[in-house]
């Protein structure tokens, strides 16, 4: 059965993009010059714009298999299935150590530290911001939101409204490791939660529980999901 896709409307690489991609590849191969340093381990590949190429065309549908076979869509969205088209670059910071990049699934260790967070998104648009956790099951119902921002202008996050500020992760020992997702959501119009049944804003970890599936579909405004990213975490001495 066909899952239902809520993705952002995207406009996909036009027939002529993908032959000249080919065109490029075919010519790789057939290069002596290239194919020697291949043998050899010594070509240089740029990473950098390899992986900015990555996230413009591949990358997307890649995440999207990563969450697939996590099980978030059916933990966030009842099964309902989207494609992250707008990329969000997050670091977290571990004392005196180098920030670790939250990609689609990597071990990431507890920090006190909130992670610093940016993403390309349209200056006409705002855009809702969050850090949630389904749990070991990955419930629908009683998800964990560790950080919750709303309204922000384009990608200034920092002037969106804090509706939930942020903790940070707290696995508990012996439960193994966590699904810990950001999500980026692009809202219709602006998200009201004057009517709520939170208290903003929220520092209790007991009034957190949030149903993200109930949020994007029984509100007055449609609220689309538009990035993605995810992390896994275990119980660590630093969590007291």
């Amino acid at each position: 059965e066909p899952k239902t896709d809520i993705s952002l409307p995207h406009k996909l690489l036009q027939a002529k993009e993908i032959k000249e991609r080919k065109k490029i590849l075919r010519e790789n191969h057939q290069n002596a010059e290239v194919e020697g340093a291949a043998w050899l381990q010594t070509v240089l590949i740029p990473l950098e714009e390899a992986r900015a190429e990555w996230e413009k065309t591949s990358g997307p549908f890649h995440k999207q298999r990563v969450a697939e076979h996590c099980g978030i869509f059916r933990a966030l969205f009842k099964g309902a299935t989207f494609t992250p088209w707008v990329t969000q670059r997050l670091e977290c910071s571990q004392e005196d150590k180098h920030p670790v990049l939250v990609c689609c699934g990597n071990m990431v260790t507890v920090s006190e530290v909130p992670p610093a967070v940016s993403y390309e998104a349209d200056k006409g648009f705002l855009w809702t911001w969050l850090l949630t956790n389904p749990g070991k099951r990955m419930d629908i119902e009683r998800s964990k939101v560790f950080v919750f921002r709303t309204n922000s202008p384009g990608n200034a996050i920092e002037s969106g409204k804090e509706i939930c500020c942020y903790s940070p992760p707290f696995p508990a020992v012996g439960t193994g490791c966590h699904c810990f997702i950001f999500l980026l959501l692009q809202p219709d119009c602006p998200v009201d939660f004057s009517k709520g049944v939170w208290q903003t804003p929220c520092h209790s970890l007991k009034m957190g529980t949030f149903s993200t599936f109930d949020f994007s579909r029984k509100r007055e405004a449609a609220v689309t999901p538009a990035g993605l990213a995810c992390f896994q975490c275990q119980w660590g001495s630093s969590i007291t």
